[in-house]
């Protein structure tokens, strides 16, 4: 279960690492165009906040998408575990019974 929680924590970190490597991207691009006289520095304000507002909805649902799919796993972990916990709770029971009809002392 840790080594799953790890995995994802990792997932994660590296996505929001890719997103400030791009946004640092975009930023020098755009800075790279109006020099070159490709955009308006207001075009270029324009673009980076679209391009922002796309980027936090991605996140946004992504993020949604994960929590929902961790759930999901956890539920399924959970219902394994409760379900081997059972079976277990059985067995003992019958070992507990076994032990018992064998260390009983007949009666005459």
């Amino acid at each position: 279960m840790r080594a799953m929680i790890d995995l994802i924590k990792k997932t994660v970190l590296a996505g929001i690492g890719a997103t400030v490597v791009t946004k640092e991207k975009i930023e020098a691009a755009m800075q790279d165009w109006v020099k070159q006289g490709k955009v308006s520095a207001e075009e270029a304000r324009q673009l980076a906040g679209h391009l922002a507002e796309e980027g936090r909805k991605e996140w946004d649902a992504t993020s949604k998408d994960l929590s929902e799919r961790i759930r999901e796993l956890l539920t399924k972990a959970d219902y394994a575990r409760r379900a081997e916990v059972t079976a277990l709770e059985a067995r003992v029971k019958a070992l507990e019974a076994k032990v018992e009809s064998l260390t009983r002392v007949p009666t005459a």
